[in-house]
């Protein structure tokens, strides 16, 4: 009657006020006939951990032990002992690679860094190659040294570095290449030792490591007068020998102030961009209606780098965070 006068369904009073016992947690699982007992599982685990099975995969131990004569379970078996007990890694020594160091290089005049590399050039038929060896200094983008052959090698890289030396006067400070074999050779790391020239390379698959050596032949290849294919390596040399005077003596680099890479390189920019300014000003005074403020030439780099140490330090990078560009 309490329940009707109530409105309550008088199964859910009963329900609630006597509930059940709850049944907390999974139900054991059900152990198949077959499987091993705890006693196998820690015996086969003692045979896998043992000193003379440690250092082997467990298809060496499976095959050992059943070469012996015993059968102790499945290879997939054994994986689950072993994964139950964390020990299902790598078992053999592995060989560690520690990070590699960044190159960080700053020139502030010629001949401090060179950087050098190697590029194909396509041959007569698929499949068939010249290779054009390039040493640039970063701080000027001019091309120091050259030289096309057949084929990659160390002897040919060591005597191409020791003609720009000669021709230049003066070794570099430092030298800066990528990990191929010819960078790496023994003949040139000799020349390079001999001259106090210090190398520097590369970390594994970063292009940008060497940025001024890729550019330099991005600007090569897409010149609108770059071959599809070469007739021979005469035709490679001839067209690598005007496009390099074309580099150095006319095109105007946008990475130093668009000036010619020979002028950087010898000294004669400040003199072009005193006359660079003198033409600007007079232009200036003539209509200075048609100019916003008075115009100055883009500017001779200070110093040129790669993965600029300045850049990466914390305290510089905090600073050009809070201090807004007045550029």
């Amino acid at each position: 009657m309490a329940c009707a006068l109530v409105g309550r369904s008088r199964a859910t009073h009963h329900r609630q006020a006597n509930p059940k016992p709850k049944m907390y947690g999974p139900h054991p699982k059900a152990q198949h006939p077959a499987e091993l007992t705890e006693a196998e599982r820690a015996e086969i685990l003692g045979v896998l951990t043992s000193p003379e099975y440690s250092d082997l995969s467990v298809a060496q131990v499976w095959a050992r032990e059943l070469d012996a004569g015993r059968y102790w379970c499945s290879e997939r078996t054994m994986h689950r002992i072993l994964a139950a007990h964390k020990l299902n890694g790598e078992r053999r020594a592995q060989a560690t690679h520690p990070p590699r160091k960044i190159p960080e290089l700053v020139a502030t005049g010629p001949n401090e860094v060179w950087s050098w590399d190697i590029t194909k050039m396509r041959g007569p038929a698929k499949g068939s190659w010249y290779h054009a060896y390039v040493v640039l200094d970063i701080y000027s983008r001019c091309v120091v040294a050259w030289r096309v052959e057949a084929f990659e090698d160390g002897e040919l890289a060591a005597d191409l570095v020791a003609e720009a030396i000669t021709e230049q006067g003066q070794a570099p400070g430092w030298l800066h290449a990528d990990g191929g074999a010819a960078m790496t050779s023994k003949p040139l790391a000799s020349l390079l030792t001999d001259m106090d020239v210090t190398r520097s390379h590369n970390r594994p698959r970063t292009s940008n490591d060497n940025p001024y050596s890729e550019s330099q032949f991005k600007t090569m290849k897409y010149t609108p007068d770059y071959p599809e294919r070469f007739a021979s390596i005469g035709e490679a040399r001839a067209w690598m020998n005007t496009f390099t005077y074309w580099y150095n003596h006319i095109h105007r680099h946008s990475g130093i102030g668009l000036h010619t890479p020979i002028s950087v390189h010898t000294g004669t920019a400040e003199i072009i961009q005193d006359q660079r300014q003198q033409t600007l000003d007079a232009a200036y005074a003539a209509h200075p209606e048609r100019f916003h403020r008075r115009p100055y030439p883009p500017r001779l780099p200070q110093r040129a780098t790669i993965n600029d140490p300045e850049a990466r330090s914390p305290k510089t990078s905090q600073a050009h965070t809070s201090t807004p560009s007045l550029n």
